[in-house]
């Protein structure tokens, strides 16, 4: 079995966001698959997706801490700001963290972590709606 679906997710603000929830409502079919793997593909250069803690929201607090003191805002030596000073940390924040995901199926459910979620990463002020390719092959 063969799925592939195009899911907008909602415009979220600038920092590290659970979405699990929201992916997988949009994928009812992930239900009937035994066995299988999901990959999940941002189409953005100024986002990312990762998976971490879904329990505390101080984790994603932190990343977003942790992102802007590793990449800061308005480097004399960036060249690209074509769209605002957060426009190139923005794309380096997001080839740092990746564009996609693999994650196992296994009995209708993701086989993440017991403290696992899939994040959105949101690298711009203003982002708007992001768009994501979920592919799913099993059985």
């Amino acid at each position: 079995m063969w799925l592939q679906r195009e899911i907008h997710l909602k415009p979220k603000p600038r920092g590290f966001h659970l979405v699990t929830d929201e992916v997988l409502r949009e994928l009812p079919e992930l239900g009937n698959v035994r066995i299988g793997l999901m990959n999940v593909f941002i189409l953005h250069t100024s986002a990312s997706l990762t998976i971490n803690e879904n329990a505390d929201p101080t984790v994603r607090q932190d990343f977003e801490s942790y992102f802007n003191r590793a990449v800061p805002e308005d480097e004399h030596y960036y060249r690209h700001q074509d769209e605002g000073t957060d426009d190139l940390p923005a794309h380096i924040k997001s080839s740092l963290l990746g564009s996609s995901l693999n994650i196992p199926v296994s009995d209708g459910r993701l086989k993440l972590g017991t403290w696992q979620g899939i994040y959105l990463c949101e690298h711009r002020n203003h982002g708007g709606s992001r768009r994501i390719i979920v592919t799913v092959q099993g059985e």
